[in-house]
């Protein structure tokens, strides 16, 4: 490959363009590449991205000093951008971030990644999160047609008629390694997999405590799959027969999913799995369809949780480590599931347990990712706190007795205290 690709650009990107790359595992790394060789490309750009740390490592306001990038995600490799002030992290729930893309500022040049599947189609590959809100809002369309992969059997065709560019342009899909499980993160499964019961509509995270309930679920009959993303756990869930969509009221026997993170065994199976369909976060965010899915059970993760039941997911002492996503969503989408519930899982502790993950209250400096009113229970590897229809002192004892056993005490004088000002 030669900066020739990126040459050939220079008709569609020009001083002062506002461009939209996918993130996590459809980012087409490639042209990327080779537009990096070019820096006059970026001159005066804005780049638009959702990136996630780990999978996405471009910080695009380092090719040009004049290049901006506006992300809706804080990842490790915007870091020196945002402290210099070129990088705009905008704090939203995935479901606006959808609307946002499609009726905000038109973008001159959406990029994408597909592939060629055995008949020939070209697809969409791993995520398809956003791409149809830019796609509707955009002057012009460059894809990286990547003949190294094999596109997912339900990721959508693309219309070729109405591309600008295709560049044929070989890169790996970057691979999400499974996190190792301790036994906490052990405990925190079974915990939660004793609250899903058989036939409900499940969506989790990413990490380790994610597929340690996935694990834990192996003996589940008839669940769903309607969530942001899918992993190799819960593949392996649809394989064995654990999550088939027969009881779901839509998508019957599908399993609906933004994202596709994982290794490559995962990427490959994909090829051959038409009931794994990709949908768009106005799709798989959204609250109105997420209501039509009986015993919905949303597991979302934290950062920490204060003792009114306040979550922070996206903060730590101050410093943005992530970002909103989209956990609130699918929170409210099963508030309005018959059934459905919204559920907390993390460790008790950080820093090998010097640190309490339930706090008397949320940082100074910290952001509110979740309201007190989103979530139904918490779950740590020491129990089960209810949350729902309690007071806001039994929310908090429930909190603390589920805490590490050292900060207990603690808490309850915390409590105490805050418990008179209020």
């Amino acid at each position: 490959m030669t900066n020739a690709i990126g040459r050939q650009l220079v008709d569609f990107i020009v001083p002062g363009s506002r461009i939209f790359v996918p993130g996590a595992t459809g980012e087409p790394e490639g042209l990327l590449a080779q537009m990096a060789l070019v820096p006059e490309l970026s001159a005066g750009t804005t780049y638009v991205q959702f990136p996630i740390g780990g999978l996405n490592t471009t910080n695009f306001s380092a090719w040009h000093r004049d290049a901006r990038v506006e992300a809706f995600f804080m990842s490790p490799a915007l870091r020196s951008g945002f402290a210099e002030g070129r990088v705009d992290f905008l704090p939203m729930h995935m479901r606006r971030v959808y609307d946002h893309i499609g009726n905000g500022p038109m973008f001159d040049v959406v990029l994408v990644q597909a592939a060629r599947d055995a008949e020939g189609v070209l697809r969409h590959t791993f995520n398809l999160d956003f791409l149809p809100a830019a796609l509707g809002n955009t002057r012009s369309i460059v894809v990286q047609e990547n003949p190294e992969i094999k596109p997912p059997s339900g990721a959508p065709a693309i219309d070729e008629a109405g591309l600008a560019l295709i560049l044929e342009v070989s890169s790996p899909i970057r691979e999400l390694q499974p996190a190792p499980l301790d036994r906490a993160a052990e405990a925190i499964g079974a915990l939660v997999a004793e609250l899903i019961p058989d036939g409900a509509c499940i969506q989790t995270g990413i990490g380790a405590i994610p597929q340690a309930i996935l694990a834990a679920l192996s003996e589940h009959n008839d669940l769903g799959m309607h969530g942001g993303l899918i992993d190799d756990a819960g593949l392996a869930l649809i394989h064995r027969g654990v999550i088939t969509g027969a009881r779901k009221r839509i998508d019957q026997r599908l399993h609906i999913a933004g994202i596709a993170m994982g290794t490559g065994a995962l990427y490959q199976a994909l090829a051959d799995a038409p009931s794994v369909v990709f949908k768009p976060a106005n799709y798989t965010h959204e609250v109105g369809v997420i209501s039509q899915l009986d015993d919905f059970v949303s597991i979302n993760s934290a950062v920490e949780i204060d003792l009114l039941g306040q979550v922070s997911a996206e903060m730590v002492a101050g410093r943005q480590i992530s970002g909103t996503g989209g956990s609130v969503d699918f929170m409210r989408g099963a508030a309005a599931s018959n059934g459905g519930l919204s559920i907390v899982a993390l460790n008790a502790t950080a820093k090998a347990g010097q640190v309490s993950r339930i706090v008397p209250a949320l940082r100074e400096g910290s952001a509110t990712t979740a309201a007190r009113t989103d979530v139904d229970l918490v779950v740590t590897e020491y129990g089960i706190a209810k949350l729902k229809g309690g007071s806001v002192d039994s929310r908090a004892e429930a909190l603390i007795d589920i805490a590490a056993p050292d900060f207990r005490d603690e808490l309850r004088e915390s409590w105490r205290e805050r418990r008179r000002a209020l």
